[in-house]
């Protein structure tokens, strides 16, 4: 039988999840599309905010702060000035990522629920190269089900050209990012900066259909975990020789 206190923070963590899971039910941000089979995109949503960068070092939070998501920017070193860098936008069916059981009990056996807080990006030219530096916040919430403990945050990241007719990936990226919960009352956030993310650059006309999408790819994770716990073949016994 559930004490008073445990059944209150429960209900607390239950509630968070639910906001979060409602402030991300927005265009751009669900769908049915993965960040592997990209569709076509609309204007970039506003970037989200929050006032978590105290949590951040200043190096870190200066960038987010300094760089924001879906504004035009200049780029070092380009050559002619219609050169800008890409928008970021989060992948439709990518925004939240939910560790726990599925079905029917899923609310109550949720562990961890992670969602994007705010990104950035930063870019250059580069003997005929774009370079990115694209920087990316989320937070880490207690599920009902969840505790202190180590989390890897799959984390996606693909520059996508959304031609009017199909679309191409130019350059992906997988990145499994720690964090460490502390406590059961532990929220944490974790940031994510990727350097040298780079593609030719191709055309102006053509640079302005390029959009960055960050997602979580907790499937490309499960097969990487999979592909670990595959036992190695057992190495087979020379013939035994005849005299």
């Amino acid at each position: 039988m559930p004490r008073n206190g445990d059944r209150r923070r429960c209900c607390d963590r239950i509630s968070v999840v639910a906001l979060l899971s409602f402030a991300f039910l927005a265009p751009g941000c669900t769908g049915g599309g993965g960040i592997g089979a990209p569709t076509a995109a609309s204007a970039p949503p506003p970037a989200p905010t929050s006032s978590s960068s105290s949590y951040l070092p200043s190096s870190i939070s200066s960038f987010f702060s300094g760089s924001s998501a879906n504004s035009p920017q200049p780029v070092a070193g380009a050559q002619t000035p219609d050169v800008s860098c890409p928008y970021l936008d989060i992948r439709q069916g990518a925004s939240t990522l939910t560790i726990g059981p599925s079905g029917d009990n899923a609310a109550m056996g949720l562990k961890y629920q992670g969602t994007f807080v705010r990104a950035a990006r930063e870019c250059s030219v580069v003997a005929g190269q774009m370079v990115m530096r694209v920087g990316v916040e989320g937070r880490i919430v207690l599920g009902p089900a969840g505790g202190p403990g180590q989390v890897n945050v799959p984390l996606r990241l693909a520059v996508v050209d959304e031609k009017p007719a199909s679309s191409q990936v130019i350059v992906t990226r997988f990145i499994l990012v720690p964090v460490t919960v502390q406590s059961s009352d532990d929220n944490p956030v974790f940031t994510h900066i990727e350097e040298g993310l780079s593609f030719p650059l191709p055309p102006a006309g053509e640079l302005a259909r390029y959009i960055v999408y960050i997602g979580f790819d907790p499937v490309t994770a499960e097969a990487q975990d999979k592909q670990k716990e595959r036992p190695k073949p057992r190495p087979r016994g020379k013939p035994a020789q005849s005299n």
